[in-house]
């Protein structure tokens, strides 16, 4: 049975929060219109209304994503308690704990899809490079205030610590996809602890 069809001002939110959910559970090339339209309950002529076709609508749904993640990212390391060491190896502590909820697949739309569009959507591939830049970023930042305030060191530069951080992440989860096992991801946040160092005597 269809759900019910949102109002016509949520329709867009609505179809790409379908399409995120479809699309980390069959990928995004298996993931049809016809299933998008049948899962959201929408007519044709809606989905139309706001995206001129699929690679559209997927350069949306990525952008949406990354915009979540960036706002996730911003609260949890601007919370007022605990230091930037301590916030960085928690994000991860609690990326674990949101794969294990998936049942062992993955709970990342940015590992889902990412070698799948970059070969397929010039448009998509760019949108997701963006997304990703803009987290390293802010681990990047993260990095700066921790060493600024005292909480930890890092032997390269912030910015480089980031892209290290990131792609260590990035290559632990698709092992841990690869395995249907949490330890790729464990050995990462044991490895990023070390990245990650408390400064002498702290």
């Amino acid at each position: 049975m269809n759900k019910s069809a949102p109002p016509h001002s949520d329709t867009r939110e609505h179809l790409l929060a379908t399409g995120e959910e479809l699309s980390m559970r069959l990928g995004f090339t298996a993931m049809g219109l016809t299933e998008i339209l049948t899962t959201a309950g929408v007519p044709k002529g809606s989905f139309y209304h706001h995206f001129k076709s699929k690679e559209a609508f997927g350069e949306a749904m990525i952008q949406r994503y990354f915009d979540n993640y960036e706002q996730a990212l911003h609260r949890h390391f601007n919370q007022p308690n605990g230091n930037q060491r301590q916030h960085l190896l928690s994000y991860y502590a609690q990326a674990i704990t949101n794969f294990c909820n998936s049942q062992c697949h993955n709970a990342c739309l940015a590992v889902k899809v990412s070698a799948e569009v970059s070969d397929l959507s010039e448009p998509m591939r760019h949108v997701l490079e963006k997304g990703t830049a803009t987290v390293v970023k802010q681990l990047a930042t993260a990095i700066e205030q921790g060493i600024a305030e005292g909480s930890l060191q890092v032997l390269q530069p912030p910015a480089v610590a980031a892209e290290i951080i990131y792609s260590l992440w990035l290559g632990a989860s698709l092992r841990a996809k690869i395995k249907h096992s949490v330890a790729p991801l464990a050995a990462a946040l044991e490895l990023l602890e070390i990245l990650l160092q408390p400064p002498a005597g702290a």
